[in-house]
């Protein structure tokens, strides 16, 4: 009875966090946003610096209109929110915020994580195809490039950091942890970091969404709750994202005076800060451009830190 008790408080943990985490990121990126880009709306919704903005997006959202193209494939159309969004919530499950708090350790965590995180991309892939419109699915085949090309050196930079540590659990590598990891898998960290903005479609590589371009790319259709569950799915990467960088280069929980939890949360938020600041302060990449990056920059980056990492290693016995 103890032992289904204490599962089930973690997972009551693990969807409150997965609900408000996700929520305080895109307020913070309104506030961001606003400030960068003197942009007066966010700033003015409530009264008080803007504090209700995000209530306000949700309410504009939940009163449009559910429309669903005539020729669209229905079923497959109103489960693809749900198939971007979920695959997040499966991967919070395994990832520590401090000593024996997390959801469940698995001795290939690292693993099931990156493989979890490729799922999210069917969403869009199904969103695009489902909803009948050219502009749709050149939206998912674009994310699916994407994502095959920026898997690679993601993988890589994750495996430099496995190989460091001796494990693929994720707890396992945050107690391997050292403070001289910072400069020994700092080309990693960045490798890991920008990999992972890309197979968020995050600017300046949104690509598959390009506004100016293919309007909105595989969610071009979509109204009311659906789409907020994409904005959601998105919102919920850059925490997945933060906190995985986080874990695999950053320390994790490691840190002085403060408890470690907190240290884990500030570190995430930091992150999660500069994703929003980069897609303020960088324009669009082409998509040869986007291509360049990933064959000629970040995987021969990666495979020198993972052979960096071998080296050490081997002479450090």
């Amino acid at each position: 009875m103890a032992e289904v008790l204490d599962v089930a408080v973690r997972l009551v943990v693990i969807v409150i966090a997965f609900l408000t985490l996700p929520l305080i990121v895109g307020q913070t990126e309104h506030k961001a946003m606003a400030h960068m880009q003197s942009r007066l709306g966010p700033m003015y919704a409530g009264g008080f610096h803007g504090w209700a903005q995000l209530i306000a997006d949700g309410v504009k959202f939940v009163q449009k209109e559910d429309v669903i193209p005539l020729a669209a494939d229905r079923r497959v159309f109103s489960i693809a929110p749900a198939v971007a969004l979920v695959p997040y919530l499966v991967v919070m499950v395994v990832i520590p915020v401090g000593p024996g708090l997390f959801g469940t350790d698995l001795d290939a965590g690292l693993f099931f994580v990156l493989a979890v995180m490729g799922i999210g991309v069917l969403g869009s892939i199904m969103a695009g195809w489902s909803s009948a419109n050219k502009y749709s699915v050149l939206g998912g085949m674009r994310a699916a490039a994407q994502l095959m090309s920026y898997e690679l050196p993601l993988v890589l930079a994750a495996s430099s950091v496995a190989m460091a540590a001796g494990t693929l659990s994720l707890p396992g590598i945050v107690e391997a942890w050292r403070w001289w990891w910072l400069p020994w898998q700092a080309i990693g960290a960045v490798v890991f970091f920008v990999a992972g903005l890309a197979e968020l479609r995050r600017p300046p590589f949104d690509m598959p969404i390009a506004e100016s371009e293919i309007i909105m790319g595989p969610m071009t259709e979509y109204t009311g709750i659906r789409f907020a569950l994409f904005m959601l799915a998105e919102y919920a990467g850059i925490v997945v994202l933060s906190a995985l960088t986080t874990v695999l280069f950053l320390g994790g929980w490691h840190g002085p005076l403060l408890p470690g939890p907190v240290w884990t949360l500030i570190k995430i938020f930091v992150l999660a800060f500069v994703v929003i600041w980069v897609r303020v302060s960088f324009p669009r990449l082409r998509a040869d451009q986007l291509q360049k990056l990933a064959w000629i920059g970040l995987v021969p980056l990666a495979l020198f830190q993972l052979a960096l990492t071998g080296v050490v290693r081997v002479l450090a016995g």
